[in-house]
């Protein structure tokens, strides 16, 4: 058997629903005592999985809104160190939401891959995605990554050509993030035609669950990725709704979830 069909087999996230939530936050926007909060009532409003967004400096990949975001966390001193230790907090209160440490490489690599793969998953984190982390230079961190235990997840793009979305699903586990639309992440009134297009080119390569992000931002869109992909990505929105909502950031985000997993949870019933 190859060893990507081995590490393919272990998938350590549960989507449960049809679409699953996946939940973007940047860590230390406003502050981390906030973030704590509002990841803890975005698991209470049903979060499968949550995405910890290290803040960083050039966040190329990253809208007007994640931008505002990073610069506020960076403001008051978040690092990557921070948000390990708030993954571990966020552990303690549970043990079946997904952790994923979502971040650009540079904060990574000034910790050093065999100790950030170690402090991360002794932190409780179960898996890592590197947005400017190509394959063809991830040899040392798929190494460490399965050394810990830890899931590695690679971005796919409308624009991959089947040749990379082969080599992106030999090394994926846990799931792929599919990227709905070319461009950085943000808010958007449409969802692009080309995300099941993309989810249905990927399934060609593999059979692990499939997450659709950049751009999902209303309820009826979430609920139009079930039809076709195993978990929706909701982040930008989730950071407005914080931005938007001073003092009260963590029931504001609870209630923009609920609507979120309501129209999951009915969309589930229907089949």
């Amino acid at each position: 058997m190859k060893l990507s069909a081995i590490y393919n087999a272990l998938v350590p996230f549960h989507f449960e629903s049809k679409p699953s939530l996946v939940a973007y936050l940047t860590c230390g926007d406003p502050d981390l005592a906030t973030t704590r909060e509002v990841i803890l009532a975005a698991i209470e409003a049903g979060a499968s999985i949550i995405e910890l967004g290290v803040p960083f400096s050039d966040p190329l990949a990253d809208g007007p809104v994640i931008q505002r975001a990073s610069e506020r966390a960076l403001k008051h001193g978040t690092s990557l160190e921070h948000v390990l230790k708030l993954a571990a907090e966020i552990r303690e209160h549970s043990q079946s939401v997904g952790l994923v440490v979502f971040s650009y490489l540079n904060p990574i690599l000034r910790m050093g891959l065999p100790k950030f793969c170690h402090v991360a998953r002794h932190a409780g984190i179960d898996g890592i995605l590197i947005t400017d982390l190509p394959i063809e230079e991830s040899a040392e961190y798929l190494r460490e990554a399965r050394k810990n235990d830890l899931a590695t997840i690679f971005l796919a793009a409308p624009t991959s050509t089947d040749q990379r979305l082969k080599q992106i699903a030999e090394v994926s586990t846990g799931f792929i993030y599919a990227i709905s639309r070319t461009g950085v992440t943000g808010e958007r009134q449409q969802m692009s035609s080309d995300a099941r297009g993309l989810v249905k080119r990927i399934r060609r390569f593999s059979k692990l669950p499939i997450a659709v992000g950049f751009g999902i931002s209303t309820p009826a869109q979430f609920a139009a990725v079930g039809k076709f992909a195993e978990a929706g990505v909701v982040g930008s929105a989730i950071v407005h709704v914080i931005e938007q909502n001073p003092a009260r950031e963590a029931a504001s985000v609870s209630e923009f979830m609920r609507q979120l997993s309501a129209l999951s949870s009915q969309l589930s019933a229907r089949k």
